[in-house]
């Protein structure tokens, strides 16, 4: 049993990046709807919709793919900070992913942002993972 829901929706989208499969539910917390939310927002998946089965909701995350072999747009999906090992970053060292091609989500007293607005409002915080 995974008490890291966190880890658990990252894990779920490239699994299922790797799978090719259409859609995927993820568990239901704010952090995790709110990285599916960012996802789509940077383009890595087509969305996020809110479904209720049993009386339990799951948001339901729509992966993208390049073309008629389904190249997948996600290449890869890295969890850095967990519960063993936080790993903390002061907006000047927050890393850059591929030279800005992927993001670092951050969970900040901001709510959970991305490396680029983390950068912006000069806020550092707890570097939760990286997509490309």
């Amino acid at each position: 049993m995974n008490n890291d829901a966190i880890s658990t929706a990252p894990t779920a989208i490239r699994n299922a990046n790797t799978g090719r499969k259409a859609m995927i539910r993820i568990p239901a917390t704010k952090m995790t709807e709110r990285i599916a939310q960012i996802s789509a927002e940077e383009g890595f998946i087509k969305g996020a919709v809110r479904h209720k089965d049993n009386g339990k909701e799951f948001p339901d995350v729509s992966l993208k793919y390049l073309g008629k072999r389904k190249d997948p747009y996600i290449a890869a999906v890295k969890r850095i900070s967990r519960p063993g090992l936080r790993v903390y970053s002061d907006h000047r060292e927050i890393p850059k992913i591929l030279g800005g091609m992927g993001i670092a989500i951050s969970p900040t007293s901001h709510g959970l942002i991305t490396d680029r607005e983390a950068r912006h409002k000069k806020i550092g915080g707890e570097i939760s993972c990286h997509i490309w």
